[in-house]
């Protein structure tokens, strides 16, 4: 890639106007090229390791005990959103109570304390 934007910058010297412009053109076209190729690997790379996250933090929910099964996990960039309901008929033989404030500081706590995470967002109801 290097060696064939040396060799048209340098036929970019000695040609002619018509012939420069076709130059600079593929030299342009070269650059956005390699631009988007570096592009596609920072988001292969990115959606690796979201999902690499999320599959630790949904491994995390699904070992502690007392937290509602039905909660879904989704990481973009990082940044972690849990859904779903906070209702838990099996979680220690009773609902969750109507005063979601502790669960959902207790989930945070646990989501947070993996390594990657850099924000939990919830969307949670209190409905079954």
């Amino acid at each position: 890639m290097i060696t064939l934007m040396t060799t048209l910058v340098t036929t970019l010297v000695t040609t002619t106007r018509t012939a420069r412009r076709h130059i600079m053109f593929a030299l342009l076209m070269a650059a956005m090229a390699f631009l988007f190729a570096c592009d596609d690997a920072k988001v292969s790379s990115s959606a690796q390791a979201d999902a690499q996250l999320q599959s630790r933090i949904e491994t995390v929910l699904a070992s502690t005990p007392d937290v509602p099964p039905a909660l879904r996990v989704a990481v973009s960039d990082g940044r972690v959103t849990i859904s779903g309901s906070l209702a838990c008929e099996d979680c220690g033989g009773r609902q969750t109570p109507a005063a979601n404030g502790t669960i959902q500081q207790s989930i945070g706590a646990i989501v947070r304390a993996v390594p990657g995470v850099m924000d939990v967002e919830f969307v949670l109801t209190t409905q079954s």
